[in-house]
């Protein structure tokens, strides 16, 4: 008797529970600021996503050489892909990085080079669930995806070639330093009055 009774309990508690969430997520009760941080639901759940992330991509193993052509090419991939949210080697922020509620490593800073590289590929290729991370399967390549993962994976020990074309990617944080859009016309310089000779 006192087992059934305490069975009732639970389950009614777990219908009562199961309510409320749905009147939450029904009603809009959930705080949809993203300059607001985690909810702390949504912070332990994120914990689930690594955890299958690393069991997915365990035997994935890179079909290329981290040679000189495939980091360069990996790095260029990276300057235009990523690193308006995963910084340029100057490990500095940009202003979309800074606003973002889950914020992304600074890679030159917080990289993934103690990643497997097939980790590294998996996240990039697939996205990552309750984060900002975008899947890019769809707008690179196989080949492409391994290159940026391999280009993580060394980008601490870079050969002279490939670290100065890491060098090179602007950093996203000086808006001065940034390249201009894919097909923004070319800027004209402005004049500087103080620099007139009239």
């Amino acid at each position: 008797m006192i087992l059934r009774a305490f069975l009732a309990g639970v389950v009614i508690l777990l219908v009562l529970e199961g309510l409320i969430f749905f009147s939450v997520v029904r009603n809009g009760l959930i705080d949809p600021r993203a300059d607001n941080g985690y909810l702390p639901l949504e912070k332990w759940a994120s914990r689930a996503v690594f955890v299958a992330i690393r069991r997915d991509s365990a035997n994935l193993q890179s079909p290329i050489q981290p040679s000189d052509d495939n980091l360069t090419a990996g790095i260029k991939i990276y300057g235009a892909k990523c690193a308006i949210c995963h910084g340029a080697s100057d490990a500095n922020a940009s202003d979309i990085a800074k606003g973002l509620y889950i914020q992304a490593p600074q890679l030159a800073k917080d990289g993934v080079e103690d990643d497997p590289v097939g980790e590294t590929y998996y996240k990039v290729k697939h996205g990552m669930r309750l984060t900002p991370m975008p899947a890019f399967g769809g707008s690179l390549s196989d080949d492409q995806v391994w290159q940026v993962a391999e280009f993580l994976k060394t980008m601490d020990k870079l050969p002279p070639g490939p670290q100065a074309e890491w060098k090179k990617i602007p950093s996203q944080a000086n808006p001065a330093n940034a390249s201009p859009p894919v097909g923004a016309p070319p800027s004209t310089p402005t004049p500087n009055p103080s620099s007139s000779t009239t």
